[in-house]
């Protein structure tokens, strides 16, 4: 079965036309100011309408505040918001109520002591994620390019509907589907000749890459 696939860190019309014709289920906005990903609220809202109805339009954020975040949903319009912070699971409660949105919530791992992490969340979150801790001295809480042992996944409940992040590109995402069973995968800087510089042929790559694993699992 395919599974789900986020484009994360769009920016530009081109690279979300990609994405929506190789058939992204989901694209990803970033609005944090340390990411080379981070776009304006406004812009992210005009881009974003080339994928509206074709794929699950996400709003990124890493412990925005509530400002912040009424000006990015009043100017997307998204249909789910991504976590990607220490965000508790009272604030995502209310954030919930705030919103009536869809929530990911986003998990740095790096053994299986760091999946314990996901319970008090489990029954807020519609849908987790999980990306490697970011190398020593990063500021970004994801889009490090690095990935884990996606063997710890092994260890989930089937029931915990999870993105697998971290690391993807078109060389490893068919042993990592192999390994996971991952129902949904996010990519961003797999697919990026520089950081937040989308390569349309990577992404034309990475969706074959997808296509091909899925073809030899069937």
């Amino acid at each position: 079965m395919k599974p789900d696939i986020k484009i994360c860190g769009l920016k530009t019309e081109e690279a979300v036309e990609k994405a929506v014709a190789r058939g992204a289920s989901h694209v990803g906005f970033i609005f944090f100011p340390k990411s080379p990903r981070n776009i304006e609220p406004a812009l992210a809202g005009e881009i974003a309408e080339i994928a509206r109805g074709k794929a699950k339009i996400v709003a990124v954020t890493v412990d925005a505040d509530t400002d912040d975040l009424d000006e990015i949903v009043d100017q997307l319009r998204p249909d789910m918001l991504q976590l990607h912070g220490s965000e508790s699971p009272e604030r995502m409660l209310m954030l919930k109520a705030l919103y009536s949105l869809p929530m990911i919530k986003a998990f740095a791992v790096r053994d299986e002591d760091d999946l314990r992490r996901i319970d008090p969340y489990i029954g807020l979150a519609d849908r987790f994620l999980f990306d490697a801790k970011p190398p020593k001295g990063s500021e970004l809480p994801g889009g490090n390019g690095v990935s884990f042992d996606w063997c710890i996944l092994r260890s989930l409940d089937d029931s915990i509907d999870y993105m697998l992040s971290g690391g993807l590109n078109r060389q490893n995402v068919g042993e990592a589907l192999a390994l996971t069973g991952a129902r949904a995968i996010d990519i961003s800087s797999g697919v990026e000749s520089a950081p937040g510089v989308k390569d349309l042929a990577l992404m034309d790559a990475f969706f074959d890459a997808v296509e091909a694993a899925v073809s030899k699992g069937e």
